[in-house]
């Protein structure tokens, strides 16, 4: 339910908005990685979220794109 809820959410943004939310996904993804080689990371689970929500972001792009 909760991953259905932001991919409606991420459906209702304008490209512009999608793509801006994709950069930050990836910076966040870039510190996870970071926090983690250097062993700062508590919760390793939230690098394989944020990996699938970048996914999702660039399916809506992509669906948006051929539509």
């Amino acid at each position: 339910m909760k991953t259905n809820k932001f991919v409606e959410e991420l459906r209702a943004k304008s490209a512009a908005e999608l793509n801006n939310e994709l950069v930050a996904a990836k910076k966040e993804l870039f510190n996870l990685r970071f926090q983690n080689a250097t062993n700062q990371l508590d919760n390793t689970s939230r690098i394989n979220e944020v990996r699938k929500n970048i996914a999702r972001i660039q399916t809506v792009i992509t669906e948006k794109a051929h539509a």
